[in-house]
């Protein structure tokens, strides 16, 4: 038993070593070294993006090959860049897509103003109202993208602002916010299935949709 309990606390040791070498260098050769020791441990991390924003190109192609995808963003800005260009497109048509994003209408003192408050620290100019009116110009594109696909479902949320994710059949991307930095500027983990923290990722995900509301129907506004 001690053995074994050894052998799991090494297991872990090495996968939190890899991961903040990973993430204080960012360097590709790391990366097999990550997926190799994820693979050990169960875990699913493949690798670590010290920025959201260089996990895009790798999340394109993964979008272009999904059977579905799910997101859950903090403000959703990402759905209207490149990554998620093909979707909106049409050259791409995954089964369905579910998007979650903050509900903008919520009363004062909500997660999105806290959230809003923790970036006004580090963003000057960031005011109270701006992630609000972000977040619905974002539903609002949404809304005019999807108008001739099928299958996109958008709902509103509020709860913590604690990640963003970015699922798909085959891969999970988690960006976990901080109160000092954009999400495109945060790490970015990219699991694959089956693993640890991609079955997290679904949970998380299907927990905040389970608690979302309706919004708009983006097929019949």
């Amino acid at each position: 038993m001690n053995a074994f309990l050894l052998g799991v606390l090494s297991s872990l040791a090495t996968s939190a070593l890899l991961l903040a070498l990973s993430l204080l260098h960012a360097a590709r050769p790391l990366w097999w070294l990550t997926a190799a020791c994820s693979w050990f441990n169960g875990t699913g991390l493949h690798r670590v993006y010290r920025r959201q924003a260089s996990a895009e190109r790798t999340m394109r192609q993964d979008l272009a090959r999904a059977q579905w995808v799910k997101v859950i963003a903090g403000r959703g800005n990402i759905l209207t860049r490149e990554a998620f260009a093909p979707l909106w497109s049409n050259t791409i048509s995954p089964a369905s897509v579910q998007i979650l994003l903050p509900d903008p209408d919520t009363p004062n003192d909500s997660w999105l103003d806290r959230r809003s408050h923790n970036v006004a620290r580090f963003d000057p100019g960031f005011t109270p109202d701006l992630l609000r009116s972000q977040v619905r110009a974002n539903i609002d594109y949404l809304t005019q993208a999807a108008q001739t696909h099928t299958g996109i479902w958008l709902r509103r949320y509020n709860l913590p602002h604690t990640c963003r994710i970015i699922a798909t059949d085959k891969v999970a991307y988690l960006t976990f916010y901080s109160d000092n930095a954009h999400g495109r500027n945060s790490p970015c983990l990219y699991a694959r299935a089956p693993g640890l923290l991609y079955t997290i990722a679904l949970q998380q995900f299907d927990t905040a949709w389970a608690n979302s509301t309706e919004a708009p129907d983006p097929q019949h506004p």
